[in-house]
C-alpha cells in the first residue's frame, strides 16, 4: 500500500506541475508515465549486464550503448538539475540523442509494449528544478515491489478523477472491482474492455488472480497466459494507450495485447469471437455515421449511438458462453427508439441476461451527474434468460455528492453475496432490495429492464387533521405572536 510520505511527495510534484504552467492532468500523468518507464529500461540493462557479468558471454540487444551513457537513470539523477535538464532537452557532439529521443527511437522487445506508442510523445516537464524533484521522487520507489509501484500509479490515476474534464477517464476503482469480484475471473479465461482508457478493468482483473490464486503464478503455462493473451485492450486514443500499458505493466502484466484502433471502425472487423470475458464502461455520449461503423455491428443493432453500438461489439466479439459485465447509462435499460429495443431484445432473447445492478447518479460525481446500470450477460446464441435479477444500489460506500466522501453505507458487499448465491432471491418480493423477473413479464413490458417497471413501492398512510383544526391553530399561533410583540413594544417603551 502507498505510504502517507510517498502520497506527499506525489502530491507536492502534482502542485509544482500546476504551478509550472502544466494544468492538464493527463498531461502530468504522462510525464510522469515517461519517467517512470525510462527508470525501467535502465534497469532492464542493469540486471542483464549483471548476468552477463556473472555467467559470461555478450550483452544482446543492448538498450544503451557506449555513447549514451548520460541517458541512463542511474547516471543522469545523480547530475546537478541544469545538467539533467540538458540531458533531457538538447544534444550535443558527443550525445546526438536526448534521453527522450532514445526512447521514442526504442523499437522490438526491448520497450516492451509500451513503447510501441512512442508515436508523438513530448517531453513538457518545463524547468529544471521540477525535472529534478519528479526523478527523485520516482527514484525512491520501490520498483520490484508490485503493489507499491502499482499503487503509486492508481494513486496518479486517481487525480484525474478530481482534475476537471479529464474525469471521465476513469471509472470508480470500487465499481470495477465490484464488477471482477462479481464475474469471478477464471485461470483460462481471455479478458478483453474494448475501450479500456487506462487499463482499471484489466488492471483489477488480474489483481483479482494474484489475490484469489496466488498460487497459479507458480505455473509457467499460467505465468506465460498471464503475461501474454489474457488481457486485451482496445483503445483509439493515443495517450490513452501509453497510459494503460504503463498500468498493466507497473501491474506486473508484461505483455499485454493493446491495439491502437477504434473498437467500433471497420478497421476492427477482424475481432470476432476471440473473449471470454467483456469487462468495460463504454462512453456513454456519441455518434457515429453508419459508414464508419462495421456492418456486422450494424446487423445486430442499427443505430448512431455509441453507448448501443458497443453493446452490439460485444456480443460479438464474445465467444459462445463468454460473458459480459458492461456499465451503461439508464436509457439503454427503457429508450423507446427501435434500436435500443431492438439490442435489449437481443440480449434478453437470443442470450441470457443475468442481472442489472441500478447504481445511483452520484456514482460518477464529481464530473458527471448521469444515472447507470450494470448489465451481466452471457453469450449463447440460443437464448437461455430465465429470470433476470435487479439490484437497487442506494449506497456505494461513498457520499453522492460532488465531495465523495467515505461512508459506513455500502450495498456492494451485499450485492457480491446476494448475486453469488441467486437460488436465494427466489423468494424476495418486488418491495426488497433486490429481486428476480421472469422472461415472459420482460418480453410483456416491451424488453423494458429499468428496475422501476418492476419494483413495487410500499406507500404509508398519512392522515392530516381536518383543515378546520388546522385553521384554528393557524389563529392560536397568530394570537400567540400578537401578543408576543404587544409585550416586546410595552417593554421597549417603559
Amino acid at each position: 500500500m502507498i505510504t502517507g510520505e510517498l502520497k506527499s511527495q506525489v502530491d507536492k510534484i502534482w502542485e509544482s506541475f500546476w504551478t509550472g504552467g502544466v494544468s492538464n492532468p493527463l498531461t502530468v500523468i504522462e510525464q510522469l508515465t515517461y519517467l517512470l518507464f525510462i527508470r525501467r529500461l535502465d534497469e532492464i540493462q542493469t540486471k542483464e549486464e549483471k548476468k552477463v557479468n556473472m555467467i559470461g558471454g555478450v550483452l544482446e540487444n543492448s538498450i544503451y550503448n557506449d555513447s549514451q551513457h548520460d541517458l541512463r537513470w542511474n547516471i543522469f539523477k545523480n547530475m546537478e538539475p541544469e545538467s539533467m535538464f540538458d540531458v533531457f532537452t538538447k544534444t550535443t557532439e558527443q550525445r546526438p540523442q536526448t534521453v527522450f529521443d532514445h526512447m521514442k527511437a526504442l523499437g522490438g522487445d526491448k520497450g516492451g509494449v509500451f513503447a510501441q506508442y512512442m508515436k508523438g510523445a513530448t517531453f513538457m516537464i518545463p524547468t529544471p528544478r521540477l525535472l529534478d524533484m519528479v526523478v527523485q521522487m520516482i527514484d525512491k520507489i520501490k520498483m520490484d515491489d508490485r503493489d507499491t509501484k502499482g499503487d503509486l500509479y492508481e494513486y496518479l490515476l486517481s487525480k484525474t478523477a478530481t482534475a476537471g474534464t479529464n474525469g471521465q477517464f476513469r471509472t470508480p476503482r470500487h465499481i470495477i472491482r465490484m464488477m471482477v469480484d462479481m464475474v469471478k475471473p477464471t485461470l483460462e479465461d481471455t479478458i478483453c474492455d474494448p475501450s479500456s482508457g487506462t487499463a482499471g478493468f484489466l488492471v483489477t482483473a488480474g489483481e483479482y488472480f494474484h489475490d484469489n490464486f496466488s498460487e497459479a503464478f507458480h505455473d509457467k503455462k499460467f505465468r506465460d497466459h498471464y503475461n501474454n493473451e489474457m488481457f486485451t485492450g482496445i483503445e483509439f486514443d493515443p495517450t490513452m494507450l501509453r497510459i494503460g500499458a504503463m498500468n498493466l505493466q507497473l501491474h506486473g502484466i508484461e505483455n499485454p495485447q493493446l491495439i491502437g484502433k477504434d473498437a467500433l471502425s471497420e478497421d476492427n472487423g477482424d475481432i470476432e469471437e476471440r473473449f471470454s470475458l467483456i469487462l468495460a464502461n463504454p462512453p456513454f455520449k456519441g455518434s457515429l455515421d453508419y459508414d464508419s461503423v462495421e456492418k456486422s455491428i450494424l446487423q445486430t443493432v442499427k443505430t448512431k449511438k455509441t453507448e448501443l453500438l458497443f453493446l452490439g461489439l460485444m456480443l460479438r466479439m464474445l465467444k459462445v458462453g463468454g460473458r459480459c459485465a458492461v456499465i451503461v447509462p439508464d436509457g439503454v435499460l427503457f429508450g423507446s427508439s427501435n434500436a435500443h429495443k431492438q439490442i435489449r431484445q437481443e440480449i434478453v432473447e437470443k442470450h441470457k441476461l443475468e442481472a442489472v445492478i441500478s447504481m445511483p447518479s452520484g456514482v460518477f460525481k464529481p464530473y458527471a451527474g448521469v444515472s447507470t446500470a450494470v448489465l451481466f450477460f452471457t453469450k449463447t446464441n440460443s437464448g437461455g434468460t430465465e429470470n433476470v435479477w435487479f439490484y437497487d444500489m442506494k449506497a456505494d460506500g461513498y457520499s453522492l455528492d460532488d465531495k465523495r466522501s467515505e461512508m459506513k453505507e455500502n450495498n456492494i458487499p451485499d450485492i457480491i453475496a446476494r448475486f453469488a448465491n441467486l437460488k436465494n432471491e427466489v423468494q424476495r418480493k418486488r418491495t426488497d432490495q433486490s429481486f428476480l423477473v421472469p422472461f415472459e413479464e420482460i418480453k410483456t413490458n416491451g424488453w423494458d429492464l429499468s428496475i422501476n417497471k418492476y419494483k413495487e413501492m410500499v406507500y404509508e398512510t398519512v392522515e392530516y387533521e381536518k383543515p378546520s383544526v388546522l385553521i384554528a391553530e393557524i389563529k392560536n399561533l397568530d394570537a400567540e405572536r400578537k401578543a408576543a410583540l404587544e409585550l416586546l413594544e410595552k417593554m421597549l417603551n417603559a
